[in-house]
């Protein structure tokens, strides 16, 4: 965890700020996994304090894929209260509000990945398609990008319903 990162600690849990980053190419979304998790996430990362939510995308895409890209609109926030999985929040209340944009992608785009999470596993990235057998994070990604909508949409998942 960066120092500048929009994480706050909050009572026994963490409030996070964060961008996710939808980019498409050829029917596939691109992912990204880790060697300390089974599951797929949005490539992305927190907002550092004093950065734009806009900034805070196009550096994260660049900083997980080698390459600078543009954003070209936003499309969905969505509000989640989930229970930490990694070393620095297992088993915390994590209360996360997320911005995710669609990307500009250039038509010749191939990532190059060599960045690591705040837990030292190396990340790699991984172009998934809707009926990829894995759990994805966050889990409209599969209905929603399989036939993306103009607008912006609004999104609240809640793991407390669940319990822990």
């Amino acid at each position: 965890m960066n120092i500048n990162d929009m994480t706050v600690p909050c009572c026994d849990g963490f409030i996070n700020i964060r961008v996710g980053a939808i980019i498409l190419k050829n029917g596939k979304f691109l992912m990204v996994g880790n060697t300390g998790v089974d599951y797929l996430y949005s490539v992305g990362g927190r907002i550092h304090f004093g950065e734009t939510a806009e900034e805070a995308v196009i550096r994260e895409v660049f900083e997980e894929t080698g390459i600078k890209m543009e954003v070209d609109r936003l499309g969905f926030i969505h509000e989640n209260y989930f229970y930490g999985d990694t070393q620095r929040n297992m088993g915390k209340l994590v209360y996360e509000v997320s911005y995710f944009f669609y990307m500009k992608v250039p038509e010749d785009f191939e990532p190059v990945s060599s960045d690591f999470n705040e837990d030292g596993c190396k990340e790699h990235l991984v172009w998934a398609s809707v009926d990829d057998e894995i759990t994805m994070y966050p889990d409209f990604y599969r209905s929603e990008l399989s036939h993306p909508s103009e607008g912006v949409k609004f999104f609240v998942t809640d793991e407390r319903k669940k319990g822990k």
